[in-house]
């Protein structure tokens, strides 16, 4: 659904044409987001007796894919500070590490007027007998209130962990594991009515879009590109002659903070794991 809302075309070369064109390399940043996931997925699989430092360290080594850096010492020294900053951040949990989740990756579904959504949540922990949405940040900048309250994939989330749960689900939180800040928001059911409503609103130009596709294929109007500085950053940009001629493709790494290339506030866009 986000693709759609960031870019019609991108989101016709991503999931409507057939043969799908190939999509670009991954970048440095987001092998650095997945690791980061991975690790901490497989560390709440631990027994609690079983989470030390040391077997964090060993798992990042394990998960770790050199893809997208600027060359070996890059990579280096990118797999040194992300297994700092996952063990910073665990350290940051204090006894909550050692508890055990309802789960970790785990697909919550439910169907609505529109739609049928299932997601996958990064960590759905019970406090208190409630249900907590945990979704894990990786990018440059660190989240805020406003984005947790506003996130429509947390708001799904919830609104499926307690139907596949049971019990109530109306805390989301997301989790910037550099820095170890969480932002929190508290939904009622109300403000869940209206997100689903929300997302229900853009199956139905979805819908349309892929009826419409259908009828002409890619030389409907709906795909037209949505230039923007987030052209630099698309996957799928060699596709798109628009795109690609809005302006210079942002390299491999350039979405590293320190690193060579400044990124504006708008790029890269940190993806939820359910567009």
């Amino acid at each position: 659904m986000l693709t759609w809302l960031d870019c019609p075309r991108q989101y016709r070369l991503r999931y409507l044409d057939v043969p799908r064109p190939a999509p670009r390399p991954q970048r440095a940043h987001t092998t650095v987001g997945t690791v980061t996931h991975n690790v901490l997925r497989d560390f709440w699989d631990l027994s609690p007796d079983d989470r030390t430092p040391q077997r964090v360290s060993d798992i990042v080594d394990a998960q770790w894919v050199p893809v997208g850096f600027r060359d070996a010492e890059q990579a280096q020294r990118w797999r040194e500070r992300v297994r700092w900053q996952v063990l910073a951040y665990l350290r940051s949990l204090g006894e909550q590490r050692q508890g055990r989740p309802v789960g970790t990756e785990r697909t919550v579904a439910f169907t609505s007027d529109r739609m049928a959504f299932s997601g996958r949540v990064d960590r759905l922990d019970n406090r208190d007998g409630e249900l907590v949405v945990v979704d894990y940040k990786t990018g440059r900048r660190a989240p805020t209130e406003q984005d947790a309250r506003s996130s429509l994939a947390l708001a799904l989330y919830a609104v499926g962990a307690a139907r596949v749960f049971r019990p109530p689900c109306t805390r989301v939180e997301l989790h910037h594991v550099p820095t170890g800040t969480v932002r929190a928001h508290q939904h009622t059911a109300e403000s869940l009515a209206r997100k689903v409503a929300e997302a229900d609103s853009i199956v139905r130009d979805l819908v349309a879009a892929q009826t419409e596709y259908a009828a002409h294929g890619a030389d409907s109007a709906l795909f037209a590109a949505r230039l923007s500085p987030l052209c630099a950053w698309c996957e799928v940009r060699a596709h798109c002659p628009e795109g690609s001629a809005y302006g210079p493709e942002k390299s491999d790494w350039a979405g590293l903070p320190g690193e060579d290339d400044v990124v504006p506030d708008d790029g890269p866009r940190e993806r939820d794991r359910d567009e």
